[in-house]
Formats: structure tokens, sequence, C-alpha cells
């Protein structure tokens, strides 16, 4: 899962404190439920076929400059079934953002909080190389894993102790579109140097040394060794660092940007109430059947 359940949750934690006052008296006072709900899109794909295709775009399927950038046109020229194949993330962002927008006009406390959560998620995900690349998981070059690698394992790992996080208060977006496909454009471009680091360190890494076995949720599970992660880390430089303190950023820019294009409603009388107590059913559920079912469309 992109940048995995660590990764996906401290984004959406950290961007609160990128925000505003006029916004942090509605989304202090629900931070848990924020980053409690930054993973339910990954735990969605497991019941909705039509989930997976929202969080990549296979870039070098078409060439950057080859796609259209908006959704009537991309139909037009490549189809609706092409497009739902190799990925939709920076339209169905473009989506939620001006729902997002319409939920701070009517002043929907519920709404307000699940789509920001929910777009904090998807915007993370377009931060990802691996994201905006057909190779998502190294499968058509042996690398099969360097997915959870690269976003997973690595800020497991080392974010807390030695990535920095400090992004500065929210920016507006003047031209979301543009932005949007700056970020998958910039994704794209970093997915070579991804994959090919990576066999390069695979190449000379002791291969009795590249694996180790840990217990998580009570089970032994195979993992990437400590030492193979370093060293890869090594390698790539600060560029998780970057596009996780990237991510950070455009998800406060996307909820400040939206807020201020609803024009600037009040937010205090919004920050009262138990919107997480409501919703803790479907919670719930949403959880059982991520747990018990197959994913829909490409595992990572």
């Amino acid at each position: 899962m992109a940048w995995g359940f660590f990764g996906h949750e401290r984004i959406n934690r950290l961007t609160v404190f990128s925000l505003p006052p006029e916004m942090m008296a509605l989304y202090k006072p629900h931070i848990e439920y924020i980053v409690q709900l930054s993973t339910a899109p990954d735990k969605r794909r497991y019941m909705v076929p039509e989930e997976g295709a929202r969080h990549y775009l296979d870039v070098d399927h078409y060439g950057f400059l080859n796609i259209p950038r908006t959704w009537p046109q991309a139909v037009e020229k490549f189809t609706a079934d092409t497009l739902q194949r190799y990925g939709i993330l920076p339209w169905h962002m473009e989506r939620m953002m001006a729902r997002l927008t319409k939920a701070f006009m009517t002043g929907d406390q519920a709404r307000i909080l699940r789509l920001s959560s929910e777009l904090g998620h998807y915007m993370a995900d377009a931060h990802v190389p691996l994201h905006a690349c057909s190779n998502h998981n190294g499968q058509l070059t042996g690398q099969h894993g360097i997915h959870g690698l690269w976003e997973s394992r690595i800020p497991e790992l080392l974010a807390d102790k030695h990535f920095d996080y400090w992004t500065g208060k929210a920016g507006y977006i003047r031209d979301f579109r543009a932005f949007a496909w700056q970020v998958i454009g910039e994704s794209a471009g970093a997915s070579d140097t991804v994959l090919w680091l990576e066999k390069q360190l695979s190449l000379r890494f002791p291969a009795d040394r590249r694996y180790a076995y840990e217990i998580r949720k009570g089970k032994l599970v195979r993992n990437y060794s400590a030492d193979y992660v370093r060293a890869y880390q090594a390698l790539l430089g600060d560029m998780v660092e970057r596009r996780m303190r990237g991510a950070v950023a455009a998800v406060a820019a996307c909820w400040y940007t939206a807020w201020v294009d609803a024009g600037q409603p009040t937010l205090a009388a919004l920050g009262t109430g138990n919107p997480a107590g409501q919703a803790q059913e479907a919670l719930r559920e949403l959880d059982s059947l991520w747990q018990q079912r197959k994913i829909f469309g490409r595992e990572h």
C-alpha cells in the first residue's frame, strides 16, 4: 500500500499542523479521526473494483506530454476503459478537490473531514515514483517487492529518526490541475532512478543478508533487512524524505485552497461533535472486509 499505513497516517497528521488557526479550529480536535481515515482508500481496494485505478497513473505507457490533462479529452483520445486500466490518479484528485470545496461551502463537517483525509491519501500516492510507472513493483525487472521497500520500509525504519518534516505554512494552489500534473511528472521522472539503484544494490549486497524475519501483528513475516534498507536509503539520498515532505506540503495546500475557494467559511463551530463515533460502524465493516478479502486490481 502506498506509503504503508505508517506513511499515510504520518502525512495526514503532520498536515494538520501546517494549517492556519482558522482551519485548525476544525482539524485539530479531529486529528485522530483524520489519521484513521488516511488509509481508508487503500482498504477500499478490497471491496470496490474501481478504487485501484484512483491510486496511480502509468505515465510511461503513454508518454507524459502525450496525455490530455482534462478527463473528457483523455477519454476521447484513449477511451475510459484504457484510462481505468492504466490509472486515473490526477483526474480523481481534481474531482476530490471539487468535492472538498463544495463540502466547505455547505459546512458539512463529516464530509469535510472524510474528503480531506482521502484527498490526502491520493495526493500522497502521487508523490510516490512507482505510482507513476507501469513497473510499479519491479515485476518487469525481477525486483518484486521494491514498492514496499521504497514507500513503506524506509519510512517505517528511518523517517521519525532522520527525516525533516517541516514544511512551513500551507500555500495556495492557483491552478490545481497544473499542480497535480507537476507532482505526477516529478514522480514519473524519478521512477527509473528508484528501480536502477535498487537493482545495482541487489547485485552487490550479500543475498543472505537482504532479508530478515520479524513479528508483525503476531505473525512471523519476511521483510527487507534493516541493513539492506539503510544501504538503499544511502543510495537514494534524500529522495524519500523529499517526497514525503513534499506530500505533507501538497496536502496542506489542497485543504487550504479548497477552504479559500469556498470563501473561507468560519469553521470553529464545526470543531465540535463526534464524527468518528458516528462512523465507527462503517469503519469496522471496512476493516473487516480489508482483512478478509482479496485486493481488486494490481498488487503492490
